[in-house]
């Protein structure tokens, strides 16, 4: 083992003994801490991310991005990181000041630099650059760090280059969304670009800023195709340009340089239209590790629709109501597998809505809301009888209520089961008029489908040869039935307020739970703080 690797040991080693408990800590000799900063920097390092510790610790703690044989590892995750504003991340988290495809020698400083480099750009690239559970209390998404040292094997065996490229999202809605984005990176004026001052500009106003109005325009490729007679008028010509601005900026088209058009035109980015798109890809990269290709059931909360989706196409969609834009009530964001078709499903009124919806009419009518049994925790059915329901409130109630199947069911005749701790499921409903509003958030944050028979025809087509007979069999039944599909399959419930269409076609939607806001929130502080 070399003088280098020897080292990097005594470091490791070091760093291990300072990442122990103080109570360990304190039992124990203060080690020899005879290191620079940098070194005990890469200790840590190390220490801190397992995948890194691996990879050093099997390899004798060889170094992989110092010397001429690595010049080729360098320039790859330099030209890699170089492609963040493409990804819709920020190019100040990763500080590559001073670094070089030709760095030489062997400075622990410039090998801890390029590993955390590594690190942290792997990661945000495939996975994200914040954490999506971080983001809002109903995203219950769970992202799997980058393996770095499976990693870093590719990169010294394969081509370095390959690797990192296999790194961000390959879905095809990803590399829409890049190309949007690009497009919208357009929209930013350069640096020597006229500036506009604040004001209303509109047809019949004139003066020097509405020149300035015009050179920023056309520096960005709005331009009349007319030469004006007078560039300070605010004409016709300039308020179809201004207008064509508008709509590529996502803004209300109206022709008219107003405030928040003034703003955006002058400011750094292209305004909230691409915020959407880079929001957009960051929820992509938290579904990385999904193969999404796959046959796949795809809820996107706020297009208020579900889909089959198989090799990238929809082979069945329909309209779905979701949760209400309450705290309480709104649909959380997971991904999990579908498992189960229940045909006449018993509805278990969940403790919340009892609490809210019916214990009140119990206290004052034990025979109230009949259509609900009452049921303890044994599943046996409690006459009404031998209740006294003055005796429970919200938070000491022991029974649960419980609605037969049948066509009034608050579940209609069907529900399509991934069991997770936060009982979420697909179901019919009885409610049929929901499905024609436009706003379809109106659920306890379940998920009611418009078209739930064809749904589980399409579900059960590897339990039968006739799915269709196969469902109404067992509907007939009255009886509620567990039918375990022989074909389970991935479901996604997502929030994208932006998504390509099936013809790549940018569609957007409301941000109904306002989930979009905190995301930027927490990718600008990433940005930011540069952690």
């Amino acid at each position: 083992m070399n003088k280098f690797a020897n080292r990097i040991r005594r470091i490791v080693l070091a760093g291990a003994c300072l990442a122990i408990t103080p109570v360990l800590a304190a039992a124990m000799p203060a080690p020899k801490l005879d290191f620079t900063e940098a070194e005990m920097l890469l200790a840590q390092t190390v220490a801190s991310d397992a995948g890194l510790a691996a990879f050093y610790g099997a390899h004798g703690l060889k170094p992989v991005f110092l010397g001429p044989e690595a010049e080729g590892r360098r320039a790859a995750l330099l030209a890699a990181v170089s492609t963040a504003p493409q990804h819709g991340l920020p190019p100040v988290r990763y500080d590559v000041s001073g670094l070089s495809a030709a760095e030489t020698g062997q400075d622990i400083a410039v090998e801890l630099r390029y590993a955390r480099l590594l690190s942290r750009w792997a990661n945000d690239v495939s996975n994200g650059l914040v954490d999506p559970q971080r983001t809002d209390s109903m995203n219950k998404r769970n992202v799997a760090p980058v393996d770095m040292s499976a990693l870093l094997e590719s990169l010294i065996s394969d081509d370095p280059a390959a690797a990192l490229a296999a790194l961000p999202p390959n879905d095809p809605a990803y590399l829409q969304l890049q190309a949007v984005l690009a497009d919208h990176a357009a929209l930013v004026p350069p640096a020597d670009a006229p500036t506009v001052a604040k004001g209303l500009y509109k047809i019949g106003v004139s003066g020097a800023e509405v020149a300035n109005l015009r050179a920023r325009l056309s520096s960005i490729g709005f331009a009349p195709d007319v030469t004006p007679a007078d560039p300070q008028l605010f004409d016709e010509d300039l308020a179809q340009v201004v207008a064509r601005y508008q709509q590529a900026a996502g803004l209300p088209d109206d022709g008219i340089a107003g405030p928040k058009t003034v703003a955006q035109l002058s400011g750094g980015d292209a305004g909230p239209q691409t915020r959407r798109i880079m929001i957009a890809m960051e929820r992509l990269r938290w579904l990385n590790g999904n193969d999404l290709n796959a046959r796949m059931i795809w809820v996107n909360i706020p297009s208020y629709m579900a889909e089959i989706r198989e090799n990238g196409q929809t082979t069945f969609d329909t309209r779905v109501v979701v949760g209400k834009p309450d705290p309480d009530w709104e649909t959380p964001e997971f991904s999990d597998t579908m498992e189960f078709v229940v045909p006449n499903p018993r509805w278990n009124v969940p403790q919340s809505i009892a609490a809210e919806s019916y214990l009140s009419k119990l206290r004052a009518n034990r025979y109230a809301v009949a259509h609900l049994d009452v049921v303890d925790r044994k599943g046996r059915v409690i006459p009404r009888d031998q209740v006294d329901f003055n005796r429970y409130n919200d938070k000491n109630f022991p029974y649960r209520l419980r609605q037969k199947p049948s066509p009034d069911n608050a579940l209609g005749l069907v529900k399509f089961m991934f069991p997770n701790p936060w009982n979420i499921y697909l179901h019919d409903t009885p409610s049929k008029g929901l499905f024609g509003n436009r706003n379809r958030a109106a659920s306890h944050g379940c998920v009611r489908v418009a078209k739930p028979f064809e749904l589980a025809y399409d579900l059960l087509r590897g339990n039968s040869s006739d799915p269709r007979a196969l469902f109404h069999k067992v509907l007939d039944t009255g009886e509620e039935r567990w039918l375990k599909l022989e074909e389970p399959l991935p479901i996604h419930l997502v929030y994208f307020t932006a998504i390509p269409g099936p013809d790549g076609t940018l569609r957007t939607y409301p941000d109904i739970y306002g989930r979009d806001a905190k995301v930027w929130s927490a990718m600008q502080k990433a940005a930011e703080a540069g952690t």
